[in-house]
């Protein structure tokens, strides 16, 4: 993979300079669209970066891409109070500033055309940034991380609802502090302590389950198959993706699986989900080399990964298309055949 820049600003910038070049960016009479793929540390990062800005532009509106369905989520949008927005209310004519934070405009293909200002994340770059201000830091295990130095920076004291959205950020993308964390990371979570409640992180915590999930965990079970370390399951068309994160969370504690890759049908897209557990294993690059190579946008990091590829480019068997299922168990059964070549390529499938 190419090696891209990832900071707009020299490595030698101070924190007072950094956030001086992203405050120089937004003016009191500009409108700011945040745009999110709405989990806890996009939440944390966009009210950071909105509270970055306040006073300073005539608006600031955040709007996330994703139906928000997860009960964790939802209960940390409620009980916080968060103001957010679905991407279906954006009126694009009335914004004249854009920003993305934990994520990347190549993320979105509908919004590659949008010149986006200010682009902020800790997911690895796959393409060339051509924003304003972009701060890209894949060594960190958050992009709440980041928003937290710049509140310093600033001499921002974040109030409780910002500290706790930015704190359980950390907390869900580090899982605990087990998978993708360093020290910028830890120090940012022990800064943040002191202004939060920890009542509510809490109870958001509590809140994952419900009635509704309960029955993707029975149909998982059912479904559960082992490739030696692997735990698999496909479940078929889902509701919400956000579904397969779950269960791939669930199933990656069960102690006979160092990996678990849980994946679905929406939207007419196949998603796979990984987690792994494995000291040498990489989450992201054995996404990548699984499904980047049949035009799947797929990455990561070394415990957690994503891959999403649209289900006619699925290939065909002499009857049509291959079952999705089917054509991720061959994936991960010639992966673990030969995990020094990789996967099995289109040319070996046919």
């Amino acid at each position: 993979m190419k090696n891209y820049l990832k900071q707009s600003f020299p490595k030698s910038a101070t924190a007072a300079e950094k956030i001086r070049r992203l405050t120089e960016i937004i003016g009191p009479d500009d409108m700011l669209a945040i745009l999110i793929q709405a989990d806890p540390d996009a939440i944390g990062s966009a009210l950071a970066l909105k509270r970055l800005f306040w006073r300073k532009a005539r608006k600031i509106l955040i709007y996330h891409l994703n139906p928000i369905q997860r009960a964790d989520n939802l209960a940390l949008i409620k009980l916080l109070r968060i103001d957010m927005q679905p991407v279906r209310h954006l009126k694009p004519a009335l914004v004249t500033k854009w920003a993305v934070v934990d994520s990347q405009p190549g993320h979105y293909p509908d919004f590659r055309d949008i010149p986006f200002d200010i682009v902020i994340d800790h997911h690895p770059c796959h393409e060339e940034l051509q924003a304003r201000f972009f701060d890209v830091r894949e060594n960190l295990g958050a992009t709440a991380t980041i928003m937290t130095e710049y509140l310093k920076g600033a001499k921002i004291s974040p109030s409780q609802k910002l500290a706790t959205a930015l704190f359980y950020g950390i907390k869900t993308d580090t899982d605990n502090f087990v998978r993708g964390a360093v020290f910028e990371d830890i120090s940012a979570f022990w800064y943040l302590y002191q202004f939060i409640n920890m009542n509510i992180v809490k109870k958001i915590e509590s809140s994952e389950m419900t009635r509704k999930t309960l029955a993707s965990y029975r149909l998982a079970m059912e479904r559960l198959t082992f490739l030696k370390d692997i735990a698999y399951v496909h479940l078929g068309e889902v509701e919400n993706p956000d579904v397969l994160v779950i269960i791939a969370d669930f199933f990656i504690r069960l102690a006979e699986a160092t990996w678990s890759i849980v994946s679905g049908v929406h939207k007419d897209k196949l998603i796979v989900i990984f987690r792994n557990a494995e000291l040498r294993g990489n989450a992201g690059k054995t996404a990548q080399g699984l499904f980047g190579r049949w035009g799947a946008l797929a990455g990561g990091h070394h415990g957690a990964a994503r891959a999403e590829m649209p289900l006619s480019l699925l290939p065909k068997d002499p009857k049509g298309l291959i079952d999705p299922g089917v054509f991720v168990l061959r994936n991960l059964k010639e992966m673990k055949k030969r995990p020094s070549k990789g996967a099995w390529t289109p040319k070996e499938f046919e």
